[in-house]
């Protein structure tokens, strides 16, 4: 008996930081964004001062939140399969990095040439019309940016949401390893990324996938035997 308060504490505990979570899967709490201070989650959740406590140190543990001294917590993941996933890919080295982005693109363009929707395909063609512009007169940074949404959109066509969550939580690693790739006067892939939205609008996955490669592959074999 002397055990049971412990056990409906820890309990609470694991509910509490499941409502905090929630906030920040559901984007109430978007990454990069300040969550609400100790004292409005005691009032707001209606748990006690340690519970919240606790429950933010979880959170913080799994690599969603982030404690800044003197600042607040602020939401570092949505989730926490995207926040360790981040660690762990951050450690290796270009060619891994390159290569396991190789066979989660080609898989996912694959997929989403058999299940992509008429709405996926427009939203393709407005992206692959965005990376174009951002290469005739944008900087690095936009395209970097419009390239990866492409790519997001890809992914996000297979309508597999472990897929999604898998590869959102790589995408920081990823925009790294090819930073040198979009500052280059002109774009040499532009002709592959044209291809690559036309077999998965036109439902091909072997061409979809095959076009992936293409993209990605010669990035590994410029590294040299491994």
């Amino acid at each position: 008996m002397a055990g049971e308060p412990t056990l409906r504490r820890a309990a609470l505990g694991t509910q509490v930081a499941q409502l905090f979570r929630e906030q920040v899967s559901s984007g109430r709490w978007p990454v990069g964004g300040r969550i609400p201070t100790e004292t409005e989650l005691v009032a707001w959740s209606g748990a006690g001062r340690n519970t919240v406590r606790e429950a933010i140190g979880s959170l913080v543990e799994a690599g969603i939140l982030r404690r800044e001294q003197g600042r607040g917590t602020f939401v570092l993941s949505s989730s926490d399969v995207r926040a360790s996933l981040g660690r762990r890919v951050a450690a290796t080295s270009r060619r891994d990095s390159l290569e396991l982005r190789l066979a989660l693109d080609a898989a996912a363009a694959r997929i989403a040439a058999v299940r992509r929707t008429d709405d996926d395909a427009r939203r393709l063609a407005e992206l692959l019309a965005a990376r174009r512009d951002a290469w005739s007169g944008g900087g690095p940074a936009d395209r970097a940016r419009t390239d990866t949404a492409l790519h997001r959109a890809v992914v996000a066509a297979t309508g597999n949401e472990l897929l999604a969550e898998v590869y959102e939580g790589l995408l920081t690693v990823f925009e790294v390893v090819l930073d040198d790739d979009v500052r280059g006067v002109t774009d040499d892939l532009a002709q592959l990324h044209e291809e690559l939205v036309a077999a998965v609008t036109d439902r091909d996955p072997e061409r979809a996938a095959a076009t992936m490669a293409a993209l990605l592959q010669p990035m590994i074999d410029d590294l040299g035997p491994a």
